[in-house]
């Protein structure tokens, strides 16, 4: 079956582990012992119901605050798809642990609050979306209860929502009333709502189409492993393991090995099944080649006339996530790019964004935790990339201390520096 991977994101007390918590129990994804651990909880606590935020809130802090504090991630799957959750924190203060969480999302859920409207954090987390270019984006308008279902209510957030949605680069923006305590519209039509024509969040997230986000036109394939068994049976084998990071490889396509430039054809690939005809992302797979040519890990196979840039110098934007420094021009850090490490300079800060605004400081002399901002960077080594918007594989990297091996930041490339 078909994975989906998918981040809630939204303001602190607007619902997200009380929609996942109902998810979870409306499509019978949770075990007995589970739901009879989370009703004793929600009595030791007080509550009159059930509370099944509890079912993603597992950190005693985030319990006795009623907060996300880390990202949460909880796994279930209907008949039509299998799907993997990433509850994300509302507070400013964990905008690193919604990165991190909506990094690999294929969609995101950002919930607002009925009564409250489009909040701070509801903005700052739409944008951040789209800067990951998570290709679909839907908003929940929760607690609709609340105001007694009220249509007008509802429009009134959407259009709220869209005002500023019209600022950013979404592709693909749905709508949906829910009232995440009573299940309304979370997996099945509410009753209570026969004003909404739409469908469930359930049954969106089972139909929406994403196979075609993926990049399946320009062939990448980092090298992770150099498989050399030392058997008399596999004496003459060499393989080079890793994930297919885009495009469709088959046996008998030519490629070239980056950086040496060195061309050869794919002989077979293969998997912990078997040989396979054709391998896309995000299969790992083992490939051979029909040349015993020099590759090593840090490498990357492509075709010879759909490469992607080499170089040593980007512009990219990056949301710095240490809290004991800051980032400024002239830093030194171990840069992680696929399966490539280098050492790395900040050349320069160009701006620090302001995420609710969207306004560029452009005056800014540092990034602190939780700042995103467009830098300039010279790495000791050149990379393969593309930029971010055409590949989030190879268009991300990870920034690392190289004192403490700490990730301080996560960056997005826009291309090659001018």
């Amino acid at each position: 079956m078909e994975l989906l991977r998918f981040a809630t994101a939204g303001s602190v007390d607007d619902g997200k582990s009380t929609l996942i918590g109902r998810l979870l129990y409306d499509t019978k994804s949770i075990f007995q012992d589970q739901l009879e651990a989370v009703e004793r909880t929600s009595i030791q606590m007080g509550s009159e119901y059930v509370n099944l935020a509890l079912l993603t809130d597992g950190l005693r802090a985030e319990r006795e605050q009623g907060i996300t504090i880390d990202v949460a991630y909880r796994y279930f799957a209907t008949p039509k798809r299998k799907f993997i959750i990433a509850d994300t924190p509302g507070h400013v203060q964990y905008t690193r642990n919604m990165v991190t969480g909506a990094s690999t999302a294929d969609l995101a859920v950002v919930l607002v609050d009925v009564r409250n409207g489009v909040v701070e954090q509801s903005r700052r987390h739409a944008f951040i979306s789209t800067l990951l270019r998570i290709p679909h984006l839907v908003v929940c308008v929760n607690k609709m209860d609340l105001v007694g279902y009220d249509e007008a209510a509802f429009e009134a957030v959407k259009a709220q929502f869209r005002e500023f949605a019209m600022k950013l680069d979404v592709s693909d923006l749905t709508f949906i009333p829910v009232s995440a305590l009573h299940g309304d519209n979370v997996v099945e039509r509410s009753p209570n709502m026969p004003w909404y024509q739409g469908p469930s969040l359930l049954h969106h997230l089972e139909e929406v189409h994403i196979a075609s986000d993926r990049n399946l036109i320009d062939a990448r394939f980092p090298v992770q492993y150099v498989l050399r068994p030392y058997s008399d049976e596999f004496h003459d084998y060499r393989g080079f393991a890793g994930t297919v990071a885009g495009g469709v490889l088959k046996p008998g396509d030519p490629v070239v090995v980056l950086p040496s430039g060195f061309s050869s054809t794919i002989a077979s690939i293969d998997t912990f099944d078997g040989p396979v005809d054709e391998a896309f992302p995000p299969m790992s797979v083992t490939v051979r080649l029909t040349d015993d040519i020099d590759v090593s890990r840090g490498d990357m196979l492509c075709r010879p006339h759909n490469q992607p840039h080499v170089g040593q110098d980007i512009d990219a934007m990056v949301c710095w996530m240490s809290e004991k420094a800051s980032l400024t021009p002239g830093l030194k850090l171990s840069i992680k790019h696929t399966t490539r490490s280098a050492r790395v300079l900040v050349k320069d800060l160009q701006y620090r964004l302001d995420v609710n605004t969207l306004h560029r400081e452009e005056g800014a002399d540092r990034l602190g935790l939780n700042d995103i901002g467009r830098v300039t960077l010279r790495t000791t080594q050149p990379l393969f990339f593309d930029e971010y918007r055409r590949n989030r594989t190879t268009g991300s990297f990870v920034l690392v201390d190289e004192a403490t091996m700490a990730t301080v930041g996560a960056g997005m490339i826009i291309g090659p520096a001018s």
